[in-house]
């Protein structure tokens, strides 16, 4: 297997680019003091986004993804992200099992 430069340095790149902008929001928000109701807007990014991710899903295919879009769509009123990711792929496959 031969691994090609510019790949390589076009990951490590992306990587970079990936790791400096979570760490500079750590160590920016020490210095910022942040309202109530920007840390509402704050904490409503990641169900907005889950949603825009798994909305082109919901209207594009089969029964059994369109309801697992809509069990995730409910357990992100109420749980976090990755928990919400585990039970939308959770119940794909356990529809997909019983023949949806």
């Amino acid at each position: 297997m031969t691994i090609d430069l510019n790949t390589f340095l076009a990951i490590l790149a992306m990587a970079v680019a990936t790791i400096l902008t979570r760490v500079s929001g750590v160590f920016l928000l020490r210095y910022i003091s942040i309202g109530e109701q920007t840390r509402e807007a704050l904490d409503a990014i990641p169900p907005a986004v889950l949603m825009a991710v798994i909305a082109p899903t919901a209207l594009a295919t089969g029964l059994a993804e369109t309801i697992a879009c809509a069990v995730t769509a409910l357990a992100a009123l109420r749980l976090p992200l990755l928990a919400c990711v585990a039970i939308g792929v959770g119940t794909v496959v356990a529809l997909r099992a019983v023949g949806l």
